[in-house]
């Protein structure tokens, strides 16, 4: 028989996370010996094995109250749906702890394989530094947050540069970025624009992200707030297209 300080010493918890046990109902408070301990035996220290196990896997002390009384089937059951939450726990761990090391490399997150050569090709074909670090920002602002759609958004947006004509909308829009708000050329490139939007899409809508998303409007806002005249593409787009 041990007292409640060596069985925490020896199982690893301490003497108050045995309380809390007791208190919560998950673990039986024996009787106090005559010199007023309370004693544990080995069955004790199972239990409390057991409790600890469990709690350090991430199950709730009210769902180990509940352990504690199932049958031996429920209770394998039980071990094998935490389990398998753990492998989960564990990949998307490992997972983070990859871009955790990315960050610590200087790179925020990373892009995939053709996404860099893309971005190498805009170098190629004149846009400006400032238009391919901002593609490289929002394409791993969208790869970060909807991995399962950014792939598709991204063929699509390199099958467009591969169209001449539509790459040079493109270098137009980079290049209006200077441009004053009121500049009668912004009036005119955003024509253009909406025009070779309904052209490539017809009465059908872009590749999007989901519906829910902020993603979209957030990295619109992005776009925009650089400068006054690409906000005022925008509007002028959004306002062609919604005539």
């Amino acid at each position: 028989m041990i007292t409640i300080g060596q069985l925490a010493r020896y199982i690893g918890v301490s003497t108050k996370t045995i309380r809390v046990y007791h208190d919560k109902g998950l673990f039986s408070e024996p009787d106090r010996d005559a010199s007023g301990y309370r004693r544990y035996d080995a069955k004790d220290a199972i239990d409390l094995i057991k409790i600890r196990t469990l709690a350090e896997a991430g199950v709730p002390l009210s769902r180990i109250k509940d352990l504690r009384l199932a049958t031996d089937e429920e209770f394998q059951q039980a071990l094998r749906e935490i389990d398998n939450k753990l492998t989960t726990r564990i990949r998307d761990l490992r997972a983070t702890q990859g871009r955790l090391r990315e960050l610590a490399a200087g790179h925020l997150a990373p892009l995939p394989t053709e996404v860099g050569a893309h971005l190498q090709h805009l170098v190629r074909w004149g846009f400006t530094p400032r238009w391919v670090d901002l593609q490289r920002d929002l394409w791993i602002l969208v790869f970060a947050t909807h991995p399962d759609r950014a792939i598709t958004l991204f063929h699509d947006q390199a099958e467009t540069l591969a169209d001449l004509a539509l790459r040079q909308l493109f270098l137009d829009y980079d290049r209006a970025h200077d441009l004053n708000a009121d500049d009668p050329r912004i009036d005119n490139l955003a024509r253009r624009i909406a025009k070779a939007i309904q052209d490539r899409y017809g009465p059908g809508e872009p590749p999007e992200l989901d519906a829910a998303s902020a993603i979209p409007a957030l990295i619109q806002d992005t776009v925009n707030a650089s400068s006054p005249a690409w906000q005022r593409v925008d509007t002028l787009i959004r306002a062609h297209l919604g005539a």
